[in-house]
């Protein structure tokens, strides 16, 4: 089982950049595949990117290619996202997730574990 806990949300100008990061507890942190997902207020929570367990396949939702990095530090037991470009509709509660599964999962029901989420706000 793992912990995950998130941070480096907060408050930016469109166009500006945060950089999100989910560190995790145990000593098995390599063995998880892990994503980020966003729920903003009335929507279904959205899948963001995901990074495997090695960090050599990574997958992002269409709307954040070229502007989201997500990378993962099996060293720290930390995964980031990096987030360039910021636009409004950026704007969501951002969760961190993962799953030891060997597949390629990009559904919030293919992940076991869950962060308690952080806040990005962009305006306008």
């Amino acid at each position: 089982q793992v912990q995950l806990v998130e941070s480096g949300g907060g408050f930016v100008q469109a166009g500006g950049s945060l950089r999100l990061s989910c560190a995790a507890s145990g000593r098995t942190f390599s063995s998880y595949a892990m994503g980020w997902f966003r729920q903003a207020p009335g929507k279904a929570r959205e899948f963001v990117a995901a990074i495997s367990q090695s960090g050599g396949i990574i997958y992002y939702v269409d709307s954040v290619k070229g502007r989201f990095t997500i990378s993962k530090d099996n060293a720290k037991n930390t995964v980031y996202l990096q987030m360039n470009n910021l636009k409004p509709e950026d704007t969501a509660v951002y969760y961190c997730a993962a799953h030891r599964r060997v597949v390629k999962a990009t559904t919030a029901d293919s992940f076991a574990y869950w962060g308690q989420g952080t806040q990005v706000t962009v305006s306008s």
